[in-house]
Order: C-alpha cells, then structure tokens, then sequence
C-alpha cells in the first residue's frame, strides 16, 4: 500500500518509532534549472507483516523538507537507494543534508558480479522476479494532484528495495564485499557532500583539444563564469552561455565590448543581456590559469601503456569476477597515468586490488 504525505506532522508520526532501514528514491525534474527540482520522495517502511509501506511525500508542502532533514540524517537509519548520485544532490539542495548511511543496490549488484550499471527494473526482475511497468518515466512530477497511475510507479521504486538489499547483502557477505561497498558509499556521500564545479571545464569539451593554450585558457574563463552563474541563479548551464559560443569567444576574442556585443547580436542563442559580465570574465586572467592541463595532450598520450594498463585491470576483475569498468574506468586509469599518483576513486580496496597488477607498468613510467 502506499500513503500520500502532505503534512509534516504526518511524516514524523511515521518516524516516532526509528526504523532500522528505509528504501528511499526521489521524482525530480532538472530541465529548466540547475538544480535537479525535488518533486516527490519515496520511502519504503518495512511494516508488521514484512511488506513495505510506500510514503509517496510531497516535498512542495512548505516544511516537509525541514522534517525530511532529521530523518535523512539519522544514521542509525540505513537508506538503501538505487544508483543514487543525482538524489543525494537533490537532498542536499532541498533539505540542506546527504543521506547516509547509504547502501546503494546498483553498486553492489556490481561489486556480487550481477553487472555494471544494472537499471532497476531489471535488477528487480532479477532478483526477485516482478517485471515492473515503465509507463511513467517522462512524467510531469511537479504537477498536483499526481495520476493513480503516477503514484503507483513511485511507489514501486522503492517497494522493492527492501527485498533486493538483504539479497545482494547476502552475496556480498559470502563474497567479503561488503566493506567494499562501505567504502564507495562513504565516497558517493563525499562527492555528493562535496559537489561543487569542476576546477578545469575544458577538458571534457572535446572542441577544446584544437584551442592553442591562450584560448583554452580564455576557455576556462568563460566556463568557470558560466558555471557559477548558473548555479547562483539555478538556470542550465547551455541556457547561460551555450558551448559553441564559448568554444569561438575563446578562439577569437573580439576586439572590444562592442564587437564581443555584435558577436552576441548575430548568435541566436547568445544571452545578449549578459554581454557585460561575459566581456569580465572573458578579458580577466585567473589566478590559475597557467596551471590549466592541455586538453590536446589527450589526442598524443601514451596509448600503448594506457592500453596494457587497461588489460590488466582487465584481467584483474575477470579473477575478482567483477563487471568491467567497475574496479578502474579509462578515466581512473589515466589520471593515474598522467598524475603519477592515485586518484581517490582508486583508494582503499581498489588500490588495494589494482596495485600488484599495475606495478610493473607504474614501475617503467618512473
């Protein structure tokens, strides 16, 4: 069964006794602001007769975020969540808190050799058989009163949750995996914590590789602009400054404000009200700006050694039975490659795992 939830008062009624875990899931919308927009929280209860009641909680009732708060943050409260990075992000945005302690079902159907990235509906179907409706998946989730058939499929987001976590804790535990779901926990909770822009944009753009350094530089302006006006004023990032306009400002900056306000006057998609702003950031050196890694490097790096250290990852979770791209992505390995030190997405067990492995190739780079 599940209860709607539009008063606090209510909400708390359901927590006067602590629960030992809760499923947990959020409906959010992210087209129009930065921010992903809370619209619904989901929270499974695990109730006398061992089937979940589903709390369907209106977050757009003014002080169920402040009563959500306490309850997100009780860590005597395990909160098991379903590939949860951008839910934890809309938490702590609305309600000021990251849940934890958290158990994420997507990581450990990874780390017990399910596989990598597994949805959940498959993962439910898997494990416990029930095919679930996907009917819902573009709905309008700001819209009042939400349709029965709206309420259902949130409800089955977190009904399940209960089932799938003492299945795969199970394995994990047979395993000796479970410490290592602990620790990527505590890691999503810090990245989530955490989150904050990226220090260097330009290097996931791929147009930036074909920018002399002086123009990934003014590249790097713009964007670290963009980025911080948009979280200010919770608007998309493309809706401030789209990426082909920042990629051509930073290769040919114009002359002056007027020609930088002709340039933005002939770009259908130029914010042209922000043409002052825009002229600030885009003639202002940063303070470390000459630190800025060349995102062309990318295209001349060391493949051959990147791909034997990918091999060996490779074959290290073929003997630990995990899905690739769940102990090392190309990522992880080539800053390790680049930086000569190890990232914190390969710490504890991972290093751990990978070290032995990778030793001999880390060793011919010194």
């Amino acid at each position: 069964m599940h209860v709607w939830i539009s008063d606090p008062a209510a909400l708390l009624a359901h927590f006067s006794h602590v629960p030992a875990r809760i499923g947990l899931d959020t409906e959010f919308i992210r087209e129009r602001t930065y921010w992903p927009q809370l619209a619904l929280v989901q929270i499974a209860l695990d109730d006398s007769s061992g089937n979940p009641a589903v709390l369907l909680i209106d977050p757009l009732v003014p002080g169920m975020n402040a009563a959500l708060a306490p309850i997100l943050a009780n860590e005597a409260i395990l909160k098991v969540m379903h590939s949860p990075s951008e839910d934890l992000v809309a938490f702590r945005h609305a309600c000021g808190v990251v849940p934890k302690p958290l158990y994420d079902t997507q990581l450990a159907a990874a780390l017990a050799g399910i596989g990598a990235g597994v949805g959940y509906q498959k993962l439910v179907e898997q494990l416990t058989g029930v095919a679930l409706a996907k009917g819902e998946t573009r709905s309008d989730w700001l819209r009042r009163p939400l349709s029965p058939s709206q309420l259902e499929y949130a409800a089955d987001d977190v009904r399940h949750l209960a089932a799938m976590h003492d299945t795969l804790d199970g394995m994990l535990a047979q395993l000796n995996r479970r410490e290592w779901l602990v620790e990527d926990a505590i890691r999503t909770i810090s990245n989530a914590e955490n989150e904050g822009p990226e220090r260097w944009p330009h290097l996931s753009m791929r147009s930036a590789q074909f920018l002399d350094m002086p123009a990934q530089q003014r590249l790097v302006r713009l964007l670290r602009w963009r980025d911080a006006y948009a979280r200010d004023n919770d608007r998309p990032r493309g809706w401030i400054l789209d990426n082909e306009l920042a990629v051509a400002l930073a290769r040919m900056p114009p002359a002056d404000r007027d020609g930088l306000q002709a340039q933005l006057d002939a770009h259908p998609k130029a914010p042209r009200k922000l043409g002052d702003a825009i002229w600030r950031a885009l003639t202002t050196p940063l303070a470390d700006e000459a630190d800025a890694p060349d995102a062309s490097v990318g295209e001349t790096r060391d493949k051959q050694r990147l791909k034997k250290m990918q091999d060996a990852v490779s074959k290290r979770s073929a003997e630990l039975g995990l899905p690739d791209g769940v102990l090392a992505s190309r990522r992880w390995l080539q800053a390790l490659l680049d930086e000569g030190r190890w990232p914190a997405a390969l710490a504890g067990w991972r290093r751990e795992a990978l070290e032995p492995a990778l030793a001999t190739l880390l060793a011919a780079q010194d």
